[in-house]
């Protein structure tokens, strides 16, 4: 089993992350990040500003009606649009241009609960994190049957207790980390980001990545509110642009690390994406 650290290759990555000269923004993908009601939406703020400046060509948070005004006031290249609820979802996702979603981030159980269905039906690559994870703690396996090889679950230590409870390791060593990552997505039948200073990418034909923040790498600063907003953004960027889920998750998690790395002590999460056009000069992007 490879445990690898993803994407050491810089010209892996550039091939990666490099635009076509002759594209245009809807070339580039168009994500669409679900929020929660009024005052819950500042992860997904993050998530969206991730995506885009990750390079997804577009970028709408989706919210209900009363907390347009809220994100409107915070938001300017982010899009906004009205969805109340699993039909109005439904019928956004009649635009074929929307090429990835993002669901969690400050959505709250009921709301995920409504309209993950919606979205893993959709056929699009999708990221699942945080609320979404968490709202189905009680019935696992309802998740699950609705996963695709183009989703993307996103689990911290605790989600990943509650979701792969028979699986969650004692001791989250790094081999047995990686074995219960690689059997938890071979059980969803979804890429499975397991996250944490060691973090596992593991997809459901076996394929492992590690994206390790310790040692020479180590990125304390990561380990602040907000943090797996901004990578669940970058995933869900990196869907809207193409890329496997599979790529998109190690790739995220590697560039994750490597903007915390760039930008050093007193990261906040906001600053994570605004790191990210160092990092891309650095890569020779």
């Amino acid at each position: 089993m490879s445990t690898d650290p993803p994407c050491p290759d810089p010209a892996l990555l550039r091939d990666r992350l490099a635009k076509r000269p002759d594209g245009f923004k809807y070339s580039h993908g168009h994500a669409l990040i679900l929020s929660g009601g009024p005052g819950q939406g500042g992860a997904a703020r993050l998530a969206a500003r991730g995506a885009l400046r990750i390079g997804a060509g577009l970028v709408t948070l989706g919210c209900p009606l009363p907390a347009l005004a809220e994100n409107a006031a915070r938001l300017d290249t982010v899009m906004l649009r009205p969805i109340h609820d699993a039909a109005a979802l439904a019928r956004v996702l009649e635009d074929a241009r929307y090429n990835a979603l993002c669901l969690g981030p400050g959505m709250g159980f009921a709301r995920a609960r409504e309209l993950v269905p919606v979205a893993l039906a959709s056929g699009r690559g999708v990221v699942v994190d945080a609320d979404a994870l968490s709202a189905y703690a009680p019935d696992p396996p309802a998740l699950f049957a609705l996963c695709t090889p183009r989703t993307v679950l996103t689990p911290h230590g605790g989600e990943f207790a509650r979701l792969f409870p028979d699986l969650s390791p004692r001791l989250p060593d790094a081999p047995a980390k990686a074995e219960a990552a690689r059997r938890a997505a071979r059980r969803a039948g979804a890429v499975v980001l397991y996250k944490g200073a060691e973090t596992v990418i593991a997809a459901p034909d076996g394929r492992i990545a590690l994206s390790d923040a310790r040692g020479a790498r180590a990125a304390p600063w990561l380990a602040t509110a907000g943090s797996g907003d901004v990578l669940a953004g970058f995933i869900a960027g990196l869907l809207a642009r193409g890329l496997p889920a599979m790529e998109a998750a190690e790739t995220a998690a590697f560039l994750h690390v490597e903007c915390a790395r760039s930008f050093g002590p007193g990261l906040i999460a906001e600053d994570l994406p605004e790191a990210l056009p160092a990092v891309f000069r650095d890569l020779g992007l």
